[in-house]
């Protein structure tokens, strides 16, 4: 699949639904100390709905002391310092529209000229478009950017039944916000949270044909940029089907083999 003109980046929907909290300038998601033994560099992180995508990506974050960088905690932190970005896209946003590549691309090449970032970044979110990986790949190959490597992109796969099992099955406790799953974790007495005794419910979005949307969604925008990655040698798959643990092994093993792989290739 091809994009033959550039696609807008960012869905107002991305706005919804997240519980990130913004203490800094810094649109990251909190960082701990390193693991100096080895340097990440820019890492796409991709996975479908349900295949614990973010999950990974904070045991990421967690263990290399590296920022997660998330368009949308970019729109939100632009937004809530009346930047000149910010009001841009809050303008556009507010007509319907999806905000364009050139305004997003801004907005992260201003969060990878902050000093957290030398060790390497979880992307999430972007690129999200074939033109924005040219971009960004363009960019920050000028020594500008450290850590002066090349993004390598990771896709956590699951199967669609199970990925289908995660969503529809979910269930949270209103009181405690505890989670379930009718499939994988179920309560000991149904619709009821074993801590609070309160009611179980179901998100509005947590519906089989919210999800096949969602699947459709995800796999139209990320086809070319995973083509993209795949061409230079630099995408690696990790079997989500697997336990947390399991899945984070999987993941790290990419991520080494694909770095070891990028570097020897820029002589770094």
């Amino acid at each position: 699949m091809t994009a033959s003109l550039p696609r807008a980046a960012v869905f107002a929907g991305d706005e919804v639904g997240r519980h990130d909290t913004l203490n800094s300038n810094s649109a990251s998601h909190p960082t701990a100390p390193a693991d100096n033994s080895f340097l990440p560099g820019p890492v796409l992180l991709l996975g479908a709905p349900g295949v614990g995508k973010g999950t990974q990506a904070q045991l990421l974050v967690t263990k290399y002391g590296i920022p997660q960088i998330s368009t949308g905690d970019l729109l939100r932190a632009n937004k809530a310092r009346g930047t000149e970005l910010g009001l841009k896209a809050q303008s556009i946003m507010s007509t319907g529209q999806l905000v364009p590549d050139a305004i997003v691309n801004e907005m992260v090449l201003n969060r990878l000229r902050e000093k957290d970032v030398e060790r390497g970044y979880i992307l999430d979110g972007y690129p999200r478009t074939l033109e924005q990986a040219k971009f960004l790949d363009e960019t920050i190959a000028d020594p500008e950017f450290l850590p002066r490597l090349p993004v390598i992109a990771v896709s956590i796969v699951a199967s669609y039944d199970q990925l289908l099992q995660r969503i529809t099955g979910r269930r949270i406790c209103a009181t405690c916000k505890s989670i379930y799953n009718i499939y994988t974790n179920p309560p000991k007495v149904d619709g009821i949270c074993d801590c609070e005794g309160a009611p179980l419910s179901q998100r509005s979005d947590d519906t089989e044909p919210v999800f096949i949307q969602r699947m459709k969604t995800f796999e139209e925008q990320t086809a070319p940029v995973i083509a993209h990655y795949r061409a230079l040698g630099r995408f690696e798959e990790a079997d989500g089907n697997q336990d947390v643990e399991a899945v984070s092994a999987a993941v790290e093993a990419a991520l080494f083999h694909l770095r070891q792989q990028a570097t020897r290739e820029v002589g770094a």
